[in-house]
């Protein structure tokens, strides 16, 4: 059963990093076969329908399972060394959908591709990304993504109590995987309708798991938290106050 559990998280791992580099794709319009500006623009009321629901279900999947409240009913069913797997796999598959139901929306809010401008917010567009991963390995990537949990439990080991940390990134923004989203969200040469739909959806979102998630560790490290958070910006850079 261990190695069952072990191969679980690997597919689930593996799904959702295949889906991260879809992603990158999907909202730079690179490599990828379908991305936020493919194929032919209908309806623009039906796509602002069907994306704004897209974009919600994932909203839902990613905030609802995150929350304690639902984890101690969930992992009722799920093994505690699969939830974190699982939820892995439901966010990534919200993803698919919403990659594979897309629909593009036309009309040019700017375009700077042929311009000084434009290579700026590829660059911005490539340290969001980059800033993402990154802050995921300095607070344990593979723990973040359920890897670990089930390799431990493959050794017949036990993981320890989390801790409250603040490494690299996280002495200088309290969300820098946030913020690496953010910058890749918005910084693209060419903005269309559609693309800005899912900037500002993915933004409010955002803004609304950082008030939940915050709770949750407010919760969770009480005073300790509150301290960082008096002396860290949320989501732009800068040094801390004393």
């Amino acid at each position: 059963m261990r190695q069952v559990f072990f191969a679980y998280g690997l597919v689930c791992y593996l799904v959702f990093f295949g889906t991260f580099l879809y992603a990158a794709g999907f909202t730079g319009n690179l490599w990828v076969p379908k991305s936020i500006d493919s194929g032919e623009t209908g309806s623009v009321l039906l796509a602002l329908v069907v994306n704004t629901l897209l974009l919600g279900v994932f909203a839902v999947q990613h905030s609802v399972m995150a929350r304690q409240e639902f984890k101690k009913m969930w992992t009722q069913w799920v093994p505690k060394e699969l939830e974190r797997s699982t939820y892995v796999l439901l966010a990534s598959l919200a993803l698919i959908l919403l990659f594979a139901s897309w629909r593009p929306i036309g009309g040019t809010v700017w375009d700077f591709s042929d311009s000084a401008l434009g290579a700026l917010f590829w660059l911005l567009f490539a340290i969001g990304w980059l800033t993402v991963l990154a802050s995921t390995f300095m607070i344990n990537h593979f723990e973040l993504f359920g890897l670990n949990q089930v390799y431990v439990h493959l050794k017949g080991g036990s993981l320890p109590d989390l801790s409250f940390r603040t490494p690299y990134l996280y002495n200088y923004v309290r969300h820098p995987i946030y913020l690496g989203f953010l910058l890749a969200f918005w910084a693209t040469p060419v903005m269309t309708g559609g693309h800005l739909l899912f900037a500002l959806g993915t933004t409010g979102y955002i803004l609304i798991g950082i008030f939940l998630e915050e709770k949750d560790l407010i919760a969770a490290y009480g005073v300790q938290y509150q301290e960082y958070k008096r002396k860290v910006s949320m989501l732009i850079p800068m040094r801390p106050k004393d």
